[in-house]
C-alpha cells in the first residue's frame, strides 16, 4: 500500500470533484466517473450517493482497484471499505458540500449511505 504525499492529499482534497475507474477483471479500466470526494487527516474517503446498489461501487467493492483522478493528481488506488471515523468524514462532506443544498449533500451524508464509505488509497 502506498501512502498519499502532502501536496496530492491537498490537490485532491481541495478538488469539487474526484473521477472514478473501476478495475475490471482483466485489468483494464472502465470509464470514470465523477464524484464527491472528502480528506479526512491523512486519507481520501468517498461514499455511493445511490447506496450500496451504485454500479460503481459495487464494482470498486467487487475489484478493490481502480483508477482516480483529482485536482491533477492521478494515481492507480485501492478501494477499503471503511467504517471508521464516520462522524468525522460525515463532517467533512458537510463543510465541503453543503453550499449545495440539503437534498445533494444528504445524499452522502444520511444513514443509509455510512456502509458504503471507501477509503481510497495509492497502490504502492
Amino acid at each position: 500500500m502506498g501512502v498519499w504525499t502532502d501536496d496530492e492529499l491537498t490537490r485532491i482534497g481541495d478538488a469539487r470533484e474526484l473521477y472514478v475507474a473501476t478495475q475490471r477483471e482483466d485489468g483494464s479500466l472502465r470509464d470514470a466517473i465523477p464524484i464527491w470526494q472528502v480528506r479526512v487527516g491523512e486519507d481520501i474517503y468517498i461514499r455511493s450517493a445511490r447506496g450500496p446498489e451504485n454500479g460503481w461501487f459495487r464494482r470498486a467493492v467487487q475489484s478493490g482497484s481502480g483508477r482516480i483522478s483529482s485536482g491533477g493528481v492521478e494515481k492507480d488506488v485501492t478501494f477499503e471499505p471503511t467504517a471508521e471515523q464516520s462522524a468525522e468524514i460525515t463532517a467533512a462532506y458537510h463543510a465541503k458540500y453543503d453550499r449545495y443544498g440539503p437534498g445533494p449533500v444528504g445524499a452522502v451524508t444520511g444513514d443509509d449511505v455510512l456502509e458504503t464509505t471507501l477509503r481510497v488509497r495509492p497502490r504502492a
